[in-house]
């Protein structure tokens, strides 16, 4: 027989999403099976596959011990925690930060987790190590919970990242970022300047299934979702725009396509923007940077004290190279 003591940062999760964390070599009809047959249990009773671990359960397996024993890939109960982490550096431009969440502004060039390239150095892995420093994450005391990004920007675009430092957090923020809670204004300069300066645009988007693009089209059609985004010119010059961008949906790539879509493609967007103009001006990167987050947080949750806080990073470079006079006391957001 086995059990698991639910921790703080456990509850909240289903028993069997639960189970599956910790014990991944096991078949998840198994699993299933053996709470069906009361070979689980949740505090010597009786339990389901949905119900809710709560801070202080007992999780208790009933079977025989040669289902516990090391597979190849090792499980979470005989492995020592991963510390690749620690193999990337700690240190971060942090925005924010208290008890529950850490707002950090990630550099452009960086991953926000592993790629292909299985490089060490990523963001969430410098974010776990900064934690792990100060005392705020001990991998060897936890068992399915990992602190967490709730957001994510692509390699080339930089800016204000959260990260949840506790489960609960985790599950608040994504429920926020679902109903349209956490407000994210973008800066970026444009190739062209958009007509009219001032909009919302709504559209319609489908990313590729094979390749890291996506589609734009202005009606409706199986397969595409509707995006909206809003835009205000801020600045101008004789080639480029300053825009602040509202990202109302959240989809992949959607500033950068929708932008592009309707004539004015970001400066430095090699995937969907004016290639000439990206070889003149000499940009490798999109010109476009994750400014501003703004709260809107319910009362009795953990992140109520974060209600109608507004959180800014200094402006990116690409704005005093191409708009020189233009400062934060111009951005009324």
């Amino acid at each position: 027989m086995k059990q698991f003591l639910i921790q703080e940062n456990d509850s909240g999760q289903r028993l069997d999403r639960f189970l599956k964390k910790m014990l991944p070599h096991l078949p998840q009809s198994l699993i299933y099976k053996w709470i069906r047959t009361k070979h689980i249990k949740i505090n010597k009773k009786r339990c389901t596959p949905e119900q809710r671990l709560q801070t202080g359960d007992q999780v208790m397996l009933f079977l025989s011990d040669t289902y516990f024993l090391p597979e190849p890939s090792s499980s979470p109960m005989t492995s020592q925690p991963d510390m690749t982490f620690l193999q990337a550096p700690s240190a971060l431009q942090i925005v924010f930060e208290n008890e529950h969440i850490l707002v950090v502004a990630k550099p452009v060039g960086l991953v926000v987790h592993c790629d292909n390239r299985k490089t060490p150095d990523t963001l969430i892995h410098r974010i776990l190590h900064y934690l792990y420093d100060t005392g705020a994450y001990h991998p060897e005391t936890e068992q399915s919970f990992t602190p967490a990004l709730c957001n994510r920007l692509d390699r080339n675009t930089g800016g204000m990242v959260i990260a949840a430092k506790t489960a609960a957090t985790l599950r608040e923020v994504n429920r926020l970022i679902r109903e349209n809670r956490i407000h994210k204004t973008y800066l970026c300069t444009t190739v062209g300047t958009p007509v009219p300066e001032a909009a919302v645009l709504a559209a319609w988007h489908q990313k590729s299934a094979t390749h890291n693009t996506v589609t734009i089209q202005d009606e409706p059609a199986e397969g595409f979702q509707k995006i909206c985004t809003g835009y205000r010119v801020l600045a101008k010059n004789a080639r480029h725009t300053l825009l602040a961008v509202e990202l109302i949906t959240g989809r992949t790539h959607q500033i950068r396509a929708h932008l592009a879509h309707i004539g004015t493609p970001i400066l430095g967007d090699t995937k969907y923007g004016n290639n000439a103009e990206n070889r003149r001006c000499r940009r490798k990167y999109q010109c476009l940077w994750a400014f501003q987050l703004r709260f809107s947080t319910d009362a009795n949750t953990c992140l109520a004290a974060l209600d109608g806080l507004t959180l800014q990073t200094p402006l990116p470079e690409f704005v005093s190279q191409e708009f020189p006079t233009f400062s934060t006391a111009d951005l009324l957001l």
